[in-house]
């Protein structure tokens, strides 16, 4: 397993680390990128994701999606779907959102909160884990040698 860590120390720093991290289009035919985004409340998942997700072309407000589980961005070279399943309340509830469509290639799953899913996801191939110190957010990256590539 691999780990690499970074501390940010503002907004715009876990932006930019989104950015520069995830944010080029997957190539054509490049099959679906399922990317976890973990840790405690408050601690930049929807930044870090927010950066991502204005890298690679998005406009307008972007908001963690707490309240719908999932907004879809049609993106120049990608369709990005960022998932914030905090306020899931059973993972059968995944049932209604029809993510079997969006398990294709060409697609990047921002999704936050995974482990409320309960294994109902496909397998993550890139994981960060995120935890606040006193000097900032710490993030670190997980790449398990076992996931989906």
């Amino acid at each position: 397993m691999t780990r690499e860590r970074w501390l940010t120390r503002s907004a715009a720093e876990t932006e930019a680390l989104g950015a520069r991290l995830l944010g080029v289009p997957p190539a054509p035919g490049a099959p679906c990128r399922v990317v976890e985004l973990s840790g405690e409340l408050g601690s930049g998942k929807s930044t870090f994701a927010r950066g991502v997700l204005r890298e690679l072309g998005a406009t307008g407000a972007i908001k963690s999606p707490s309240y719908t589980l999932l907004e879809l961005y049609e993106l120049p070279g990608v369709r990005a779907v960022h998932l914030d399943l905090y306020r899931l309340n059973d993972p059968d509830e995944l049932e209604h959102l029809g993510l079997a469509d969006y398990h294709e290639p060409g697609f990047l799953w921002l999704v936050e909160w995974p482990e409320r899913a309960a294994g109902r996801l496909p397998s993550a191939d890139l994981g960060f884990v995120f935890s606040m110190e006193a000097d900032g957010h710490v993030i670190e990256r997980i790449e398990s040698s076992t996931a989906n590539k």
